[in-house]
Protein backbone atom coordinates (compact mmCIF):
# COMPACT_ATOMS: atom_id res chain seq x y z
CA UNK A 1 0.00 0.00 0.00
CA UNK A 2 2.95 2.47 0.67
CA UNK A 3 4.66 1.55 -2.41
CA UNK A 4 1.49 2.58 -4.36
CA UNK A 5 1.53 5.26 -2.31
CA UNK A 6 4.68 6.67 -2.87
CA UNK A 7 4.85 5.99 -6.54
CA UNK A 8 1.57 8.13 -7.01
CA UNK A 9 2.93 10.93 -5.17
CA UNK A 10 6.12 10.78 -6.39
CA UNK A 11 7.08 10.70 -2.63
CA UNK A 12 10.71 9.85 -1.90
CA UNK A 13 10.51 9.30 1.55
CA UNK A 14 7.72 6.74 1.21
CA UNK A 15 9.15 4.85 -1.17
CA UNK A 16 12.36 4.52 0.92
CA UNK A 17 10.13 3.67 3.50
CA UNK A 18 8.17 0.73 1.55
CA UNK A 19 11.34 -0.61 0.23
CA UNK A 20 12.64 -1.09 4.08
CA UNK A 21 9.23 -3.15 4.52
CA UNK A 22 10.17 -5.22 1.74
CA UNK A 23 14.21 -4.66 3.68
CA UNK A 24 12.46 -5.74 6.96
CA UNK A 25 10.53 -8.92 5.93
CA UNK A 26 13.77 -10.35 4.74
CA UNK A 27 15.58 -9.79 7.64
CA UNK A 28 13.19 -11.08 9.71
CA UNK A 29 12.54 -14.24 7.64
CA UNK A 30 16.41 -14.73 7.67
CA UNK A 31 16.73 -14.60 11.33
CA UNK A 32 13.53 -16.56 12.04
CA UNK A 33 15.88 -19.45 9.31
CA UNK A 34 19.12 -18.52 11.31
CA UNK A 35 17.75 -19.50 14.52
CA UNK A 36 18.17 -23.13 13.75
CA UNK A 37 22.11 -22.77 12.61
CA UNK A 38 25.43 -22.29 14.51
CA UNK A 39 26.68 -19.58 16.28
CA UNK A 40 29.29 -18.89 13.73
CA UNK A 41 27.03 -19.16 10.68
CA UNK A 42 24.23 -16.37 12.81
CA UNK A 43 27.15 -14.15 13.08
CA UNK A 44 28.10 -14.33 9.49
CA UNK A 45 24.76 -14.01 8.74
CA UNK A 46 24.30 -11.30 10.72
CA UNK A 47 26.87 -9.45 8.26
CA UNK A 48 24.56 -10.05 5.34
CA UNK A 49 22.05 -8.10 7.24
CA UNK A 50 23.79 -5.48 7.35
CA UNK A 51 24.40 -4.91 3.90
CA UNK A 52 20.32 -6.20 3.46
CA UNK A 53 19.69 -3.06 5.90
CA UNK A 54 21.50 -1.05 2.92
CA UNK A 55 19.04 -1.84 0.67
CA UNK A 56 16.56 0.88 1.79
CA UNK A 57 19.49 3.82 1.93
CA UNK A 58 20.77 2.88 -2.06
CA UNK A 59 16.42 3.17 -3.08
CA UNK A 60 16.11 6.39 -0.94
CA UNK A 61 19.68 7.62 -2.73
CA UNK A 62 17.97 6.62 -6.05
CA UNK A 63 14.84 8.22 -5.60
CA UNK A 64 16.38 11.56 -4.47
CA UNK A 65 18.66 11.95 -7.41
CA UNK A 66 15.10 11.17 -9.64
CA UNK A 67 13.80 13.96 -8.10
CA UNK A 68 15.79 16.52 -8.83
CA UNK A 69 15.30 16.00 -12.15
CA UNK A 70 11.68 16.12 -12.12
CA UNK A 71 10.70 17.76 -8.61
CA UNK A 72 7.41 17.20 -7.90
CA UNK A 73 5.85 17.94 -4.97
CA UNK A 74 3.90 15.13 -3.30
CA UNK A 75 0.35 15.51 -1.79
CA UNK A 76 1.04 16.34 1.63
CA UNK A 77 -2.30 14.92 3.03
CA UNK A 78 -1.47 11.67 1.23
CA UNK A 79 1.86 11.38 2.55
CA UNK A 80 0.93 12.55 6.49
CA UNK A 81 -1.67 10.18 6.24
CA UNK A 82 0.42 6.92 4.67
CA UNK A 83 2.94 7.82 7.06
CA UNK A 84 0.79 7.62 9.92
CA UNK A 85 -0.67 4.29 9.10
CA UNK A 86 2.73 2.95 8.44
CA UNK A 87 3.75 4.30 12.16
CA UNK A 88 0.60 1.94 13.85
CA UNK A 89 2.26 -0.91 12.18
CA UNK A 90 5.73 -0.28 13.16
CA UNK A 91 5.14 0.89 16.43
CA UNK A 92 3.67 -2.23 16.97
CA UNK A 93 6.42 -4.32 15.78
CA UNK A 94 9.18 -2.15 18.00
CA UNK A 95 7.42 -2.88 21.01
CA UNK A 96 7.89 -6.55 20.60
CA UNK A 97 11.26 -6.16 19.90
CA UNK A 98 12.33 -3.71 22.30
CA UNK A 99 13.27 -6.21 24.99
CA UNK A 100 16.02 -7.67 22.40
CA UNK A 101 17.64 -4.62 21.50
CA UNK A 102 20.53 -5.54 23.87
CA UNK A 103 20.23 -8.77 23.34
CA UNK A 104 24.06 -10.52 22.31
CA UNK A 105 24.65 -10.83 18.32
CA UNK A 106 23.82 -9.10 15.35
CA UNK A 107 20.70 -11.47 14.79
CA UNK A 108 19.01 -9.56 17.44
CA UNK A 109 20.66 -6.12 16.91
CA UNK A 110 19.76 -6.09 13.59
CA UNK A 111 15.50 -7.03 14.37
CA UNK A 112 15.56 -4.23 17.03
CA UNK A 113 17.31 -1.29 14.53
CA UNK A 114 15.42 -2.18 11.69
CA UNK A 115 12.19 -1.63 13.88
CA UNK A 116 13.61 1.03 15.40
CA UNK A 117 14.38 2.54 12.26
CA UNK A 118 10.81 2.03 11.30
CA UNK A 119 9.23 3.99 13.94
CA UNK A 120 11.43 7.25 13.54
CA UNK A 121 11.62 6.81 9.33
CA UNK A 122 7.41 7.17 9.53
CA UNK A 123 8.23 9.97 12.30
CA UNK A 124 9.73 11.84 9.94
CA UNK A 125 7.33 11.28 6.76
CA UNK A 126 4.38 12.41 8.71
CA UNK A 127 6.73 15.87 9.45
CA UNK A 128 7.49 15.94 5.97
CA UNK A 129 3.89 16.07 5.40
CA UNK A 130 2.93 18.89 7.88
CA UNK A 131 5.82 21.06 6.63
CA UNK A 132 5.17 20.09 2.60
CA UNK A 133 1.57 21.12 3.43
CA UNK A 134 2.73 24.51 4.56
CA UNK A 135 5.51 24.88 2.51
CA UNK A 136 4.34 23.25 -0.82
CA UNK A 137 8.30 22.55 -1.20
CA UNK A 138 9.26 18.74 -2.42
CA UNK A 139 12.00 19.76 -0.13
CA UNK A 140 10.87 18.03 3.24
CA UNK A 141 10.22 14.99 1.62
CA UNK A 142 13.63 14.57 -0.19
CA UNK A 143 15.36 15.55 2.83
CA UNK A 144 13.61 12.92 5.20
CA UNK A 145 13.99 10.42 2.12
CA UNK A 146 17.84 11.22 2.56
CA UNK A 147 17.44 11.10 6.35
CA UNK A 148 16.05 7.28 6.21
CA UNK A 149 19.27 6.72 3.98
CA UNK A 150 21.65 7.82 6.39
CA UNK A 151 19.62 6.20 8.95
CA UNK A 152 20.12 2.80 7.54
CA UNK A 153 23.84 3.24 6.66
CA UNK A 154 24.45 3.81 10.26
CA UNK A 155 22.40 0.82 11.69
CA UNK A 156 24.25 -1.41 8.69
CA UNK A 157 27.83 -0.12 10.49
CA UNK A 158 26.28 -0.89 13.92
CA UNK A 159 25.01 -4.47 12.68
CA UNK A 160 28.13 -5.13 10.90
CA UNK A 161 30.41 -4.69 13.55
CA UNK A 162 28.32 -6.65 16.08
CA UNK A 163 28.35 -9.47 13.68
CA UNK A 164 32.15 -9.11 13.10
CA UNK A 165 32.75 -9.31 16.69
CA UNK A 166 30.81 -11.95 16.94
CA UNK A 167 32.16 -14.08 14.13
CA UNK A 168 35.99 -13.53 15.44
CA UNK A 169 35.28 -14.13 18.78
CA UNK A 170 33.77 -17.35 17.79
CA UNK A 171 36.43 -17.84 15.57
CA UNK A 172 39.26 -17.75 18.31
CA UNK A 173 37.02 -20.12 20.04
CA UNK A 174 36.70 -22.93 17.50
Amino acid sequence: MEFAAALSIESVSLFSDSVDFLEDTSINLLILLALGWTAVARARTGKFLALLILVPGLAAVWTAVAKFGAPVTPDANLLTITGAGALLVNCACAIRLARHRHGNGGLTRAAFLSARNDVLANIAIIAAGIVTAITLSFWPDLIVGIGIALLNLDAAKEVWEVSDSETSDLEAEA
